[in-house]
């Protein structure tokens, strides 16, 4: 069988190595050091957000952002419904209750008007108080309304945690993703549009909120000779040789972020034939003003509007392929760790998992990469394009 195509794999260089060696050669293997800094520097100048701590994933960034906000066991966070279980999950850890929220049908993000009805029906309940902060995430690379949610948000004096784990170098009206709520979490996962291998990254508005996050991330140690912690700590810092291939990503964002957009107009222009044949396929269209990394390239299949023909058809197709593809993220509140929770929406998110698939979206895709998943894709709605007078009649 051929080598697998996968969904999203690393994709290194040299840059990274130089890096790495630095880190050997000064002895910086520890989770501090120049690279850390330099690493840190970079991000924040990047996203245009003040500060920047560097940590082992975008999951301990967001944890501790709720444990500075004061989360705890008895308060509310809201919550996009529609995304990976890290956006969640620290809400859990601090004993707090998740309310989540449906998407939009175009962006696949949080909708505003969700998100409106959720906290107005909070405040009916007097529960209003309790809602210490509102995570809304970029899916896919893709922009949330950040103006119309961080306005609610003001409106309650409730912060706002971007989670802009899949969303490094997007912009909503050239402003950065991660650079709109008080608080931002960055992830450098192996799959991300650049990785460190792991890690992942808190970016904060305000001095105290980076000073503190490190303080925790490092132990929460006192500042004495000996060992004294007057805190809770974690074991959340990311490490110096880690940072150095971060640095090395750093300088190639630019090339990722250009073919990831690449792979979406190439699926685009495939796929137009097969629209033209009649089938109806949905896509994150860009509005004005909206830029998306296209981290991955991801589209709706109905099997109403096309002929029968459904994600799961797909996805089994390449994967007897050798080629990775996902559904998107199952909704939070269909998950049954959190389908007790509260979820104000109609459904959306719902639709979107049942006909949403990602494609194969690397920035080291080959030519003979597309011509294999293009291969597949042709053979198979071909097939069920044949079907399409029978169905019709």
């Amino acid at each position: 069988m051929s080598s697998k195509i996968w969904l999203s794999s690393p994709h290194m260089g040299q840059q990274e190595i130089r890096y790495v060696h630095e880190a050997f050669d000064t002895n910086w293997i520890a989770p501090l050091g120049p690279l850390v800094t330099r690493f840190e520097q970079q991000l924040a100048g990047y996203t245009q957000m003040p500060h920047c701590v560097a940590l082992s994933s975008g999951t301990a960034a967001l944890h501790l952002a709720l444990i500075m906000l004061g989360v705890k066991s008895g308060d509310i966070v809201i919550c996009q419904s529609l995304t990976f279980a890290a956006s969640a999950n620290p809400i859990a850890y601090q004993g707090a209750t998740p309310v989540f929220v449906d998407s939009e049908p175009d962006t696949w993000n949080m909708d505003p008007a969700a998100l409106q009805q959720a906290l107005e029906q909070l405040d009916r309940e007097k529960k209003i108080d309790r809602v210490k902060a509102i995570i809304p995430v970029h899916l896919y690379g893709h922009p949330a309304r950040m103006e119309a949610i961080c306005q609610l948000a003001a409106r309650y004096n409730i912060p706002v945690v971007e989670d802009a784990a899949e969303a490094l170098g997007s912009r909503l009206n050239n402003q950065p993703c991660g650079s709109f709520g008080m608080m931002a979490v960055l992830s450098f996962n192996g799959n991300k549009i650049i990785t460190c291998s792991g890690g992942g990254a808190l970016l904060a508005r305000d001095k105290t909120y980076a000073d503190q996050a490190l303080f925790l991330a490092t132990q929460a140690r006192d500042a004495a000779p000996h060992y004294q912690h007057s805190q809770i700590g974690y074991n959340y810092r990311l490490s110096n040789v880690m940072a150095g291939i971060g640095l090395g990503q750093m300088e190639v964002l630019p090339d990722r972020i250009e073919a990831r957009r690449a792979n979406y107009s190439r699926y685009r222009t495939y796929f137009r034939k097969w629209e033209e044949c009649g089938f109806q396929l949905g896509w994150q269209e860009e509005a004005e003003g909206e830029f998306s990394n296209r981290w991955l390239t991801c589209m709706l299949i109905d099997p109403a509007a096309n002929f029968g023909l459904t994600r799961e058809k797909v996805r089994l197709t390449m994967e007897a392929a050798n080629i990775e593809c996902r559904p998107l993220w199952k909704p939070m509140h269909l998950q049954p760790v959190f389908e007790q929770y509260p979820y104000f929406g109609n459904g959306v998110s719902d639709r979107l998992f049942d006909h949403g698939l990602c494609l194969p979206s690397g920035s080291n895709l080959t030519e003979e990469d597309f011509v294999r998943i293009f291969a597949v894709l042709d053979a198979l709605f071909e097939e069920y394009r044949q079907k399409a007078p029978a169905m019709a009649g």
